[in-house]
């Protein structure tokens, strides 16, 4: 069985002054002045000054983005359908098997 570990829920008064004391900054105006006067100096970027940082990582994920689609709808494509060879074109059947008698007999002459 686990030992009870004693703990006071209520706020340690003690404590809690000598914080107060130590964190608390006295007159705020000292502190509000450095402030505004470190923000005066900044300068603020303008809108196309941002833009314009993006600019190259936006154009190269462009460029990745078109060659992985290219890429992919060429693979999707259905490959062109083989070319028969001399052995099966002559070896086939005659699409339309009238037309060779027809040329035989006239060769022939019957």
């Amino acid at each position: 069985m686990k030992e009870a570990m004693p703990f006071d829920h209520r706020p340690d008064t003690a404590l809690g002054d000598a914080l107060r004391r130590a964190l608390d900054p006295g007159d705020a105006a000292p502190f509000v002045a450095r402030v505004l006067a470190r923000a005066s100096e900044v300068r603020v970027a303008s809108w196309d000054a941002v833009l314009a940082r993006w600019a190259r990582a936006g154009v190269a994920a462009a460029v990745f983005v078109a060659l992985a689609a290219g890429y992919l709808v060429g693979r999707a494509t259905a490959a062109p359908a083989a070319r028969p060879s001399v052995y099966d074109a002559l070896m086939a059947p005659p699409a339309h098997p009238g037309e060779v008698e027809i040329v035989l007999a006239s060769v022939i002459g019957n």
